[in-house]
């Protein structure tokens, strides 16, 4: 069984068939995780004590033909995704023995699918980071090129596709943690509209721009997840209702091209070059490329390095030791705090604490807190506004390919511009997809990001297949 060729849609045709059997197929996803995961480090768990009892109800539902569109399928899911009863710690040393005490809404969604779990992937600590360097468990190594980063922070859940150990894994996106790493590891990764998708069980970074969404081989396996884990959530207020949905047409024919942030210091000329040759594939297509302008979006990396970290400190504050989190014994009750997050937290992760409470102190407060928030107000009113005059917009996804291990660890600064183009459509809470586009004369692979209207997911799967199908 050649399982380095299969999507989700193949294999529920070969269940349909019966040229495939539930068990053979979890069976060959297993080994092939297991043969290479010494030396890719894309798993921190396999869940084998399960897949027995998950095989025989889900082979019993296609066998009665009462089977869901994810019946049977091999699935990863990101670390910080709650599974009850399963280790769950973000990559931390500090939730090292933390287990969860309920599952995540998406995961709820997917075992009504009767779908297999076969483990749960390495990432960067809590999701900071964007080359899976800061895993308290070690980096994770791409697939394409070991030698390379697997990009971040969902970069276990890119890699365990990559390396054809499951169809599909799940990822989290806060600023292009599920886009960025597709794109290095040669994959489609769907960043959902917010609110289209529950965060209820996603241990939180930021929470007004965490997104979960799927990793995948195709466009069209993608969508059928998608529309497995979208849709309203009593347990999450931020999620939307089908019926206040603004209805989207799913035609495109415009594509918008922002000149002014592909210019920007920083995006290599092979990028350049991959996505130019990229929109003379859609034009041949039939599809009319627009030059447009988005002079905010140069500052939207700026907003996000304040917003973001400011949220995170929120967030964390509550792995203390005492609360969350792995106790470590001080003298006094401060005393234990500060050992515990000293010993349980990584650099980038205290970096970022630090970084995000100065900016909600008192006197810095107006100064850097409220000023991005109005700043990322208008990138939004700016960004709705241009897709009333395009379909999509579209960029690459990153302005390098993958880059090598240690050569940007040491220099936070360049790190963060691997989010340039991802960053813009988390700021205004839109829905973007990376499919791959080609690969360098190493064979480093490029990706070409479409970001869509508001609740425009169906925008983007069409120019995905299309787009998909001439590459």
């Amino acid at each position: 069984m050649d399982i380095s060729t299969y999507t989700i849609t193949d294999i529920q045709e070969g269940y349909r068939a019966g040229t495939l059997s539930v068990a053979e197929v979890v069976s060959a996803y297993v080994a092939s995780a297991k043969k290479d995961n010494d030396d890719i480090n894309a798993y921190l768990e396999f869940f084998d004590e399960y897949h027995a009892d998950e095989i025989k109800c889900a082979q019993k539902r296609i066998d009665e033909g009462t089977a869901g569109s994810l019946t049977g399928i091999p699935f990863a899911i990101k670390d910080n995704i709650l599974m009850q009863g399963r280790h769950a710690s973000a990559s931390s040393k500090i939730l090292e023995n933390y287990t969860a005490s309920y599952s995540a809404t998406v995961i709820k969604k997917l075992q009504e699918q009767d779908v297999i779990f076969i483990g749960r992937t390495n990432m960067d600590e809590f999701a900071m980071g964007s080359s899976t360097e800061t895993s308290a468990y070690g980096p994770t190594k791409n697939p394409v090129d070991t030698e390379r980063v697997p990009g971040g922070s969902s970069g276990g859940s890119a890699a365990s596709v990559a390396m054809h150990s499951v169809p599909v894994a799940l990822g989290s996106d806060t600023g292009g943690s599920i886009r960025q790493p597709a794109s290095f590891c040669n994959c489609v990764g769907l960043t959902p509209t917010y609110g289209r998708v529950s965060r209820y069980g996603l241990m939180a970074l930021s929470s007004s721009l965490d997104v979960i969404g799927p990793i995948t081989k195709t466009v069209t396996d993608a969508e059928t997840v998608f529309n497995v884990i979208s849709g309203e959530d009593a347990m999450d207020s931020t999620t939307v209702k089908e019926s206040d949905i603004a209805h989207v047409t799913p035609g495109v024919r415009r594509i918008g091209v922002p000149r002014d942030i592909l210019n920007l210091d920083g995006v290599d000329e092979e990028v350049r070059d991959n996505f130019e040759a990229s929109l003379k594939k859609l034009a041949d297509a039939g599809y009319e490329i627009v030059d447009i302008s988005l002079p905010l979006a140069q500052f939207a990396l700026s907003i996000y390095y304040i917003i973001q970290p400011a949220e995170a400190s929120s967030n964390l504050a509550r792995y203390d030791g005492v609360r969350f989190g792995v106790r470590s014994e001080g003298d006094d009750i401060h005393g234990t705090y500060r050992a515990s997050r000293t010993e349980g937290f990584g650099a980038e992760v205290k970096r970022r604490i630090l970084l995000g409470t100065y900016v909600l102190s008192h006197g810095y407060y107006d100064a850097y807190y409220t000023k991005a928030t109005k700043l990322r107000a208008k990138i939004t009113l700016m960004l709705d506004e241009s897709l009333l005059d395009v379909d999509v917009i579209a960029t690459p996804t990153t302005p390098t390919v993958p880059f090598k291990f240690g050569e940007k660890s040491d220099d936070p600064m360049a790190m963060y511009m691997s989010d340039l183009f991802t960053v813009p459509a988390n700021i205004a809470g839109l829905p973007a997809i990376s499919v791959p586009s080609g690969v360098n004369e190493d064979g480093a692979p490029f990706g070409i990001q479409f970001i869509g209207p508001r609740y425009g997911e169906n925008r983007l799967f069409t120019v995905g297949k299309d787009f998909e199908s001439r590459v």
